[in-house]
């Protein structure tokens, strides 16, 4: 039997190391990963083409042709679309269509002694059981076997940005824009799409480097933004846009140089898209803000919460015919005439066509809705093999006293607000979210959550314990 470390394929991708003694991704796994791939995708779905792309990472080339050798010794036909963005790569499998899949060597917005694998087929990703078929193909030495022709097409990245770009038209008003690439592969495209459509674009960290030489591109994570919040201000643009390192993400700077929460930038693009189709459903995660579902329906349209997890986010999205969905992690997905999965680069251009046909600042459009008090994600360490027992039971207790929301964890509605506990898909722990009108609410609302945690000793609470404390000490 194939011997693997398992615990790298996850519920929404294969992710591990490439560094140290013992890497748990190597070219010789990426091969096997591409065998299995093709295998299951050619037995469970009649895939009958197979493009493979890579971020600009140093550990991607390898890892890129080990596993289009993977894949073509299946019998399945590959196009090596050389080195893109994660949307362009989701892009070459939608335009194909359903008999297509598509395979990323990307560690998104991880450090480089890491790299990871998204798979996909047709507009949509594999997940959950999906990703542990591959596993268990692998385990077993389950390969088809055959020889698909390879060949190569690095004008892809060219037509998904042709493409994106004929899906927006400017106002009249004139955008100044501040880009960080995180010198990802974003850099190399996005200014110059901007500038064509007219909009003046300072650029930050946009050349090309695997080794992220300024900072990791995550434009979630505050501490990693100030740069970007710092230009904005400098240069008088308005607003900042941040690309993740394989651009299926990005976040916004507003005008004051002040990060703008990912669901508040759902917000902003549901009540614009509500504009053109009232009634219209949007998808959004359980850990998203109520002022984002009350802004829905303000604006006549239907609120859908659901998993988190982009993978799921896009599932449902399908099954309910969603043109709009989006996470707290950032990820959005745009179904208007267009495929419906998480491409950044449209996102960005959809929120510059909508402050360019307002008069309004960036602020001034966000200004409109409620602004409550909330945490940031908090991530608890828990055991695998417990945190799933400890939610459900943290669920029952809940639910004997509120109102529980359980599509994904619990999240017990108070009356000024409310409280998410969650198991991750991706790493041993929990994860909570608190939100408020003030800090003595979310204060109050932390300690309910803390005090039942305290049946739980093998979950560490002392994260938890210093929000709690951060918000009880602030004025």
């Amino acid at each position: 039997m194939t011997q693997v470390a398992t615990h790298i394929f996850r519920k929404y991708d294969i992710r591990g190391t490439v560094t140290g003694d013992k890497p748990d991704i190597t070219p010789t796994l990426a091969r096997l990963v591409g065998q299995a791939y093709g295998t299951y995708m050619q037995r469970t779905l009649g895939t009958e083409h197979v493009f493979v792309g890579s971020d600009n990472r140093l550990s991607s080339p390898a890892l890129r042709a080990a596993l289009i050798e993977g894949v073509a010794s299946t019998g399945l036909p590959v196009t090596d679309i050389g080195e893109v963005m994660t949307p362009t790569l989701y892009f070459a499998s939608a335009s194909y269509g359903e008999k297509a899949g598509g395979v990323m060597i990307t560690g998104s917005h991880l450090n480089t002694d890491y790299n990871g694998i998204k798979m996909a087929y047709g507009a949509m990703a594999l997940y959950g059981d999906q990703i542990q078929a591959l596993l268990k193909i692998i385990l077993t030495d389950d390969f088809l076997t055959g020889s698909g022709k390879i060949d190569q097409d690095f004008a892809m990245i060219r037509r998904h940005m042709d493409t994106i770009r004929s899906k927006v038209k400017l106002g009249s008003r004139k955008i100044k824009v501040a880009v960080d690439a995180g010198n990802g592969l974003s850099g190399s495209y996005m200014p110059q799409v901007m500038r064509d459509l007219g909009v003046e674009v300072i650029e930050l960290f946009c050349e090309p480097d695997g080794t992220f030489p300024n900072h990791l591109p995550n434009p979630e994570d505050p501490e990693l933004t100030k740069d970007l919040e710092a230009a904005v201000i400098a240069h008088k643009t308005d607003l900042g846009i941040a690309f993740d390192g394989d651009a299926d993400r990005c976040g916004t700077i507003d005008n004051h140089g002040h990060h703008v929460a990912a669901d508040r930038l759902l917000a902003l693009l549901a009540r614009d898209l509500l504009s053109r189709h009232p009634g219209a459903r949007i998808v959004f995660d359980v850990k998203s803000s109520q002022a984002l579902e009350d802004e829905i329906k303000k604006h006549g349209g239907v609120p859908v919460m659901w998993m988190s997890g982009h993978s799921l986010m896009k599932a449902k999205m399908r099954e309910i015919g969603s043109l709009l969905g989006g996470e707290v992690s950032g990820h959005m997905f745009i179904g208007e005439d267009y495929f419906g999965f998480d491409d950044a680069p449209l996102v960005s251009l959809k929120v510059l066509e909508i402050l360019s046909k307002s008069e309004e600042s960036f602020t001034e459009l966000l200004e409109g809705m409620p602004k409550l008090v909330a945490t940031p994600e908090i991530i608890l360490p828990a055991p695998d093999e417990d945190k799933f027992q400890i939610i459900s039971a943290l669920g029952k207790k809940l639910a004997e006293t509120y109102k529980i929301v359980d599509v994904d964890g619990a999240r017990a509605m108070f009356e000024q607000g409310w409280g998410l506990v969650r198991a991750s898909n991706t790493q041993p722990a929990i994860t909570l979210r608190f939100e408020a009108y003030t800090r003595p609410e979310i204060v109050r609302y932390i300690t309910i959550f803390n005090d039942l945690l305290k049946a739980y000793p093998q979950v560490n609470r002392e994260k938890l314990e210093a929000v709690m404390e951060s918000y009880r000490n602030q004025p």
